[in-house]
């Protein structure tokens, strides 16, 4: 497969487009295959916006040709090959997946990682949940002695390891639409957690979106599994498509799933997370995995960073970080777990496209008491949808009659939790679950996510 691999490259003029995180590991492993190889690499970053590490790569590397800023995009023509990364989208550079663009083929490491994985791969999609459920399959078939990576959209670039791949490997693929979108072969092994309107900054509407999330079983076989949502009518109607065999899941299934483990037995609180456990021990159960071996490693898995994950009781009040929580749903979610608890809700940020109707109603009716809202951006939308072309005069205003929930405007993630800290009543719950991306006022999710434990933390040491 390897030596597939280099004759598709050897003779290309590549161009890495996109310098971050993924298109650094592709630039290693094309640098491993070819070390004198002239390499393009495009970026809308100047080289002095770069971290230092990765401007040493140029400052070493004179076999680099790099366009950087506002021009970056003005040679793409030049290229029999562009290796794009999943976060540049189509739409934006004036494509859509059907047309023929205007240079030699455009590709992405997942393109290249599935066309040339000597092993098997369970791919994992869905709007979300797909992060966590990737790692409790991960975390379960490493404990019963198979060889098993994990990588993908979870933070793990693949191109690397794909270059010391085996034949026996198991690969969980963590897999976004965004990196669905251009494929032509599916996983051995697929899981369908949801869909839910999100990226519509990305995609040119929600139809697109859905075309790139049906890949993940489109090009699948009779010899195919396709685990699935058949409580979400749009992936049951995907997959009523496919040709693989087809193992639905439902919370229909949770009887039989707590035949292994109960769900207060694990970290992972709500239904929706329940519906990530009942698909990864569907999946596993493909692998004829132990059901003792199964629960262990349910019961050992800690959770990922950012969702919904419990930073600890400060003065009285809990605190919970789903960052993740970047669509209405997720949120909404959240907020069925807590309902009953007073609760300070942190959301807003930047704007993907998502309708917040139905997020208004359930804040609406449920217990939350302080709506704080970071930016502008989505938060200030739900706040108006919440006042109902009322808008309240200022922050700690009140929301007419809904007079017990008072909404606070913030700019910064230090003034949220300072607000948390005074407002939230004993025994209540502090929940930072946006419902929107990050980058009004963030690096990223995670950077969002940091803020908020750092700032919790300090001020738990405030007498």
């Amino acid at each position: 497969m390897l030596e597939n691999l280099i004759r598709q490259l050897a003779e290309k003029h590549i161009l890495i487009l996109g310098f971050g995180k993924e298109g650094i590991d592709t630039y290693f492993a094309l640098r491993k295959l070819f070390p004198a190889k002239i390499l393009s690499i495009a970026d809308k970053k100047t080289l002095g916006e770069f971290d230092p590490k990765t401007q040493k790569i140029f400052l070493k590397d004179k076999n680099i040709e790099p366009f950087f800023g506002k021009n970056y995009l003005a040679k793409i023509g030049d290229y029999d090959l562009v290796i794009k990364t999943p976060g540049i989208s189509l739409k934006k550079l004036g494509f859509i997946e059907s047309e023929k663009p205007s240079f030699g083929e455009m590709t992405s490491q997942t393109k290249i990682f599935f066309d040339n994985y000597p092993g098997l791969i369970v791919g994992v999609t869905g709007t979300k949940g797909k992060g966590t459920t990737s790692s409790l399959i991960y975390e379960i078939l490493k404990m019963a002695g198979l060889k098993v990576f994990l990588g993908g959209n979870i933070g793990k670039p693949v191109l690397q390891y794909l270059l010391k791949a085996k034949p026996h490997d198991i690969f969980i693929y963590e897999i976004s639409s965004h990196q669905l979108q251009n494929l032509k072969k599916s996983p051995q092994i697929a899981v369908f957690l949801n869909l839910f309107q999100d990226h519509l900054d990305y995609y040119k509407n929600f139809t697109e979106y859905q075309t790139a999330k049906a890949n993940i079983t489109k090009y699948q076989t009779k010899n195919d599994y396709l685990i699935f949502n058949s409580q979400d009518g749009k992936v049951k109607q995907i997959a009523q498509k496919s040709k693989a065999v087809k193992i639905p899941f439902s919370l229909a299934k949770k009887r039989k799933l707590f035949e292994i483990i109960s769900q207060k037995d694990t970290i992972l609180k709500g239904d929706f997370n329940l519906l990530n456990i009942i698909a990864a021990v569907e999946a596993v159960k493909i692998f004829k995995i132990d059901n003792k071996i199964i629960k262990q490693g349910i019961k050992n898995f800690k959770g990922l960073p950012h969702r919904l994950k419990f930073v600890g009781k400060f003065k009285g009040i809990e605190f919970y970080d789903n960052s993740m929580a970047t669509v209405p749903q997720t949120t909404i979610l959240d907020l069925q777990i807590f309902n009953g608890k007073p609760i300070s809700l942190i959301v807003g940020g930047s704007d993907k496209g998502s309708d917040y109707k139905d997020l208004v109603k359930e804040i609406s009716k449920t217990s939350v008491k302080n709506l704080i809202v970071l930016g502008q951006g989505t938060g200030q939308k739900i706040v108006r949808k919440m006042s109902e072309g009322r808008p309240p005069k200022g922050s700690g205003s009140s929301f007419g009659r809904r007079s017990a929930l008072r909404h606070f405007s913030v700019s910064s993630m230090k003034e949220a939790v300072k607000i948390c800290y005074e407002k939230t009543k004993k025994n209540g719950v502090c929940l930072l679950s946006p419902a929107s991306a990050s980058f009004n006022l963030f690096k990223d999710y995670q950077d969002r996510g940091n803020q908020f434990i750092k700032y919790i933390k300090s001020n738990a040491k405030k007498t």
